[in-house]
């Protein structure tokens, strides 16, 4: 069985650092698209809006400045120079909240897959954070596989797969996680991701 989770990028686990949960299967498997859902896939990549939250009420955006504040002492061991720790978070959390995904559930996902390291690469040839398949570059993006390891690109690409996985899988997210990890019906996989999205949330609600 392959480890995904096997990763030829990326530095050793910091003592008292979040410890890398190991993904045991393979990855992302290309299957045919309809042109309908190509044609909104590859427009929800193609919007290239700045990572910039807007609220309407105050509560939301104190709401907000928590969770990042939270989050961001959480993710300190991993990224510890602080505007690059902010950024991602911010990211993290806009291209979340646009896929209509839970950030938690992103942080996991990206724990699990890469442990927070830019640019890792798995055995299967998956990319960057949320360890995306270069194929899908050439079904929804512009054919350029190097700009998977570029951070907003990244996360919108894994963000906008997971939501059509879980649109795909109505609503199930254990069989989402299973088509996005190549694991479909497989425990592993899923059960890692909702282990870290819980320490996650547990932190957020802090």
């Amino acid at each position: 069985m392959k480890r995904r989770g096997f990763l030829l990028a990326g530095a050793a686990v910091c003592a008292g650092a979040l410890p890398p949960l190991q993904a045991r299967a393979g990855a992302q498997v290309e299957e045919p698209l309809a042109d309908a859902v190509r044609s909104a896939l590859a427009a929800s990549i193609a919007n290239s809006a700045p990572p910039k939250p807007r609220f309407e009420q105050i509560e939301d955006r104190l709401a907000y400045l928590r969770w990042l504040g939270a989050m961001s002492e959480k993710l300190k061991p991993k990224k510890t120079e602080p505007q690059t720790r902010i950024e991602f978070l911010e990211t993290v959390w806009y291209e979340a909240k646009r896929a209509g995904l839970e950030p938690s559930l992103v942080l996991g996902l990206v724990q699990v897959e890469s442990g927070f390291r830019k640019y890792a690469i798995s055995s299967a040839g998956a990319r960057g954070y949320m360890q995306v398949m270069p194929f899908w570059t050439q079904l929804i993006g512009d054919g350029q596989a190097s700009r998977l390891f570029h951070m907003q690109t990244n996360l919108r690409f894994g963000c906008v797969i997971l939501r059509h996985y879980l649109d795909r899988e109505q609503g199930d997210l254990y069989l989402a996680l299973g088509r996005y990890n190549g694991s479909r019906g497989r425990p592993e996989y899923p059960n890692a991701v909702f282990g870290a999205r819980k320490r996650w949330l547990l932190d957020a609600e802090r």
